[in-house]
Order: structure tokens, then sequence, then C-alpha cells
């Protein structure tokens, strides 16, 4: 049996990413933005309901709503989040499953389903799911113990591929945390034609090459190419509402939920 303690530890970081994910949903205000908005809010709400979900699954106290309950939420969720993968295939191919941003929440809500599904027997007698504190003695094991190994490979698989656009360089802004590099504005490379009178010069940089004989320019580099998705310049995609903070939260859960499945194999 997994210490208690340990248990406890791992419901109070899902506290914190309910916390997190209801601050986001407060600053951004995402109902005043219609269904722009909407679409933007759903990982966010999702994560709000899943921390608070596994927070009462690994401490018995913590408890919010019953088990059918659950299972009507992340079937919505499931059902929400295939709809959105579907869409991103169809745009990115299988990119979408690698690099989406929903591939992952879909994994995360279909988890979720599984766990209170596979256990609700056992549970069936309480107001909501037994904290797993007490899982040799009323929770059992999960049925299909194989797509509970599959689902925290799953997890694991997408936690690390998170933790790599975090830490290290990578290409993309939406994630990485380090100060990307801006080329300061009118910025522009301009190749060295061989009429060039004696006073011309080629300004050249090593991630993009001059064709030799010929002028070569390119567009004076803006605030707008220069800002990282998912933040408008006006200060969204700051602070809290971070990209990173999201990304933060959902390698949180992944652990955490990955470990749920491990124990309860």
């Amino acid at each position: 049996m997994t210490p208690s303690w340990i248990l406890d530890i791992f419901a109070v970081l899902m506290l914190v990413v309910a916390a997190v994910s209801a601050g986001r949903l407060v600053v951004a205000q995402p109902w005043r933005r219609g269904a722009q908005g909407a679409a933007l809010a759903d990982i966010d709400v999702a994560h709000l309901l899943m921390a608070i979900a596994m927070a009462g699954m690994l401490t018995a106290s913590l408890q919010t709503l019953p088990n059918g309950a659950w299972e009507v939420i992340f079937g919505l969720l499931t059902a929400w989040f295939a709809y959105r993968v579907a869409r991103d295939l169809q745009v990115s191919g299988a990119r979408a499953l690698a690099g989406g941003h929903c591939a992952p929440h879909l994994i995360h809500a279909a988890a979720m389903l599984y766990m209170f599904l596979a256990l609700a027997a056992p549970a069936a007698h309480g107001s909501g799911m037994s904290g797993m504190g007490g899982a040799a003695g009323t929770m059992g094991t999960l049925s299909l113990p194989f797509l509970a190994f599959i689902f925290a490979l799953a997890l694991i698989g997408y936690s690390i591929w998170d933790l790599d656009q975090l830490s290290g360089p990578g290409t993309s802004g939406h994630y990485s945390l380090a100060v990307a590099r801006v080329a300061p504005a009118g910025a522009v490379l301009v190749g060295v034609g061989a009429g060039a009178g004696p006073g011309a010069a080629a300004v050249s940089e090593p991630a993009g090459g001059l064709v030799a004989g010929s002028a070569v320019a390119t567009e004076p580099a803006t605030a707008s190419q220069a800002q990282p998705v998912g933040g408008p310049a006006s200060g969204a995609g700051r602070g809290i509402l971070a990209p990173w903070v999201a990304t933060s939260s959902r390698i949180a859960m992944g652990v955490t939920m990955a470990l749920m499945l491990l124990i309860l194999i």
C-alpha cells in the first residue's frame, strides 16, 4: 500500500493546479469573448475539473461530487476533446497527435473516465470514490489493467514531451521558458549585387544565407512577429496566463494520473 502522506502531497499538488486553473479563468474572463473565448477556455476548465476530481480520489476528505456525476463530466470532456482532435487531424494530420494541444487532454479525460468507471462498483455504497490511501481494503484493483497500463504510458509520454518543450531550447515559442532573441525593428538582410558601389555592405546572420550574386532582403521584424504564440500584445499570455503555466499544470496532472493508474493496477 502506498503511504498516505505521499498521496496527500499529490492531493495538495492537485489543489494548487485547481487554484491556478480557476485563477486563469478569472483573469482571462473568457465569457466576455463569446464562442472564441469558450473555445480557448476549455483547457483551463478541464484542468480545474480533473484536479478537483483527482484530489478527491487521492484523499477521501477532499471528495466533492458522486461517481456518477464525474462519469458524466469526463464523458463529455472526452467527447469534446475527441472532436477537437478530429478537427486538428484534418488540418495538421498526424502531427496533431504528437504536437497538438488537444490530444494530451483527450488522453487525460479518457483516463479519468476509465478510472471512475473501473472503480465505480467497489465504491457504489458511498457518495464518491474512496481515497486511495485505503486502496488495498476498499477500492480493489482496476478492471482491464492492461488498459490502465496503456493510459499510464501515454500520460508519461506526453509529460516527457511537455517537459522537453519547457526545458529545452526547442522551436516552439509557445512553450519555451527561454527568452527569445528578437531582431531589432527595421533590420534588413541585404545582399550585395554584382554592380553595387564600393560603399555597399552585406549584412548576414547564421540562420539565413545570401545567394551569391543576387540581392536578398527579408521583411523587417515587427512586434507581432516576435511575440510568442498564445498572448496578444496587450498583456494576455503573461503572468498566470502565460502558456507555460497551463503546460506545467498539465505535466503535474499527467504525472499524478499516471501514478494513480500504476498504483491501482
